[in-house]
């Protein structure tokens, strides 16, 4: 059933070009992200033209690693259909593949340029949840990152406002608003890790993108639990949350491994 009330994915038309809010979105959240990051750079003593590089090649890859990501566990829809594999824009990327593909360039950029990998990490993390926060919505906006069935009455007791509750009629039913869920938790992650990352003795170097490892997984697996439209393994097995899972439980390894064998440097107020 059409939801006549439901916003229009497509922002503008530039010539015969369809302009739409998921990349808008993305772009923008990608914009703010690059700018905290370029902030923070300058209080680590890290050149602001590495983070440029870093984007310069880290945004196209991650989203080429978003999208293969996505491509790899839905092959026979992609095979049946090869035509949609270049179709960004009606969705289909994931987080994960880009976080991977932009985590590889970032190691082998510092590599060259000899930066501490873990500097730049602490650097990036927050940026990358600042992404996240914004870029759910533009799942939003293409209807897309949901849950399952609920009711009207439901995401009214949410005081949500009555543009995402039209919204989340999808499909002749009310869903769960899994982005939301997933951007506020993602809000309360990056408000927690702004408001304590300069503390005198509390993180050493590599420590706020190991909490960022911890917060973020932990949110996403019970998040992805409610979704409907999952990446899976095997039937039953959802990529994300086994993902999820193994990042959670290597970050509270690295931090106990290298709280214990190495003697990082403090971060001191700056």
């Amino acid at each position: 059933m059409l939801n006549l009330l439901a916003l229009n994915p497509i922002a503008f038309n530039l010539g015969g070009l369809q302009i739409h809010w998921y990349g808008l979105i993305i772009a923008f959240g990608a914009l703010i992200g690059v700018l905290m990051a370029l902030s923070e750079a300058k209080k680590r003593g890290v050149d602001p033209e590495n983070i440029l590089d870093l984007v310069l090649y880290g945004v196209p890859i991650g989203l080429i690693g978003a999208r293969i990501y996505y491509v790899i566990f839905e092959l026979p829809f992609y095979v049946a259909n090869p035509g949609e594999i270049i179709k960004i824009w009606h969705g289909g990327i994931a987080i994960y593949g880009g976080l991977i593909a932009a985590f590889i360039v970032l190691i082998v950029l510092c590599k060259k340029r000899n930066i501490s990998i873990w500097t730049m990490l602490d650097i990036a993390a927050p940026s990358v949840l600042l992404g996240q926060i914004v870029g759910r919505w533009g799942n939003f906006m293409n209807q897309e990152a949901f849950g399952g069935k609920t009711t009207l009455s439901f995401l009214q007791s949410l005081h949500l406002p009555d543009f995402i509750v039209q919204q989340m009629y999808i499909n002749g039913a009310y869903r769960q608003p899994t982005f939301l869920y997933e951007s506020s938790w993602n809000v309360i992650g990056l408000i927690i890790i702004l408001a304590l990352r300069h503390r005198k003795q509390l993180f050493k170097r590599g420590e706020v993108f190991l909490a960022y490892l911890v917060w973020y997984p932990l949110g996403r697996f019970f998040v992805e639990g409610m979704r409907t439209d999952s990446l899976y393994i095997f039937p039953g097995i959802r990529v994300s949350q086994v993902l999820s899972l193994i990042l959670l439980a290597v970050a509270i390894i690295l931090f106990i491994y290298r709280r214990k064998k190495y003697q990082e440097p403090w971060y001191q107020d700056v």
